[in-house]
């Protein structure tokens, strides 16, 4: 661990990194995370359960539930996330399908389910901003998902968000704010 290592004798990497409260690999240090971070993070690895192995909502649940650091997530958020995206799950694939450029069984089911997650906010977590949203899978994308997976998530989700929340992202786009 960097945070061992005498501040003297670490590099400058490991400084940097310290400091900014992200890995060597530019995710960030589960400390800086917050409870609705970890419960997109808890989401994912339940929705891909369901997604790879047809398991069942309410046994995924009970198994993540127990999982070690599940007390520091927001379980409401997770709730809503996981049982949500499941039971619209149609929904969510009908949003998404059209922005592929490939088959969505062709999707690797962490993508796919991170698109669910933010689908499912774009059109149900309204209290959380488009841009935090995006960011947000993104980040779990880099952390979870293939090399360029993020690419991806990033591609979709921002077709999406013009299509879900186009008031919000025209303010932004207006302010500046907004990527291209």
């Amino acid at each position: 661990m960097t945070d061992d290592i005498p501040f003297s004798r670490k590099t400058d990497a490991q400084a940097r990194t310290a400091r900014t409260k992200l890995t060597s690999t530019g995710v960030r240090k589960a400390s800086a995370k917050s409870t609705r971070s970890r419960a997109r993070e808890f989401a994912l690895q339940a929705l891909y359960q369901h997604l790879v192995g047809r398991n069942d909502a309410t046994a995924i649940d009970e198994f993540t539930r127990d999982l070690a650091g599940f007390h520091k997530a927001d379980a409401v958020h997770y709730d809503a996330l996981l049982h949500g995206s499941i039971q619209s799950a149609a929904e969510l694939d009908a949003l998404i399908v059209p922005l592929l450029d490939r088959k969505l069984d062709e999707i690797s089911p962490v993508e796919h389910a991170i698109m669910w997650i933010g689908t499912y906010e774009f059109r149900h977590c309204l209290d959380v901003p488009w841009r935090v949203v995006l960011n947000e899978c993104i980040e779990l994308a880099k952390e979870f998902g293939g090399t360029d997976g993020h690419k991806y998530v990033n591609a979709v989700l921002n077709g999406l968000a013009t299509q879900l929340r186009p008031a919000e992202v025209e303010a932004d786009r207006a302010s500046g704010k907004a990527r291209a």
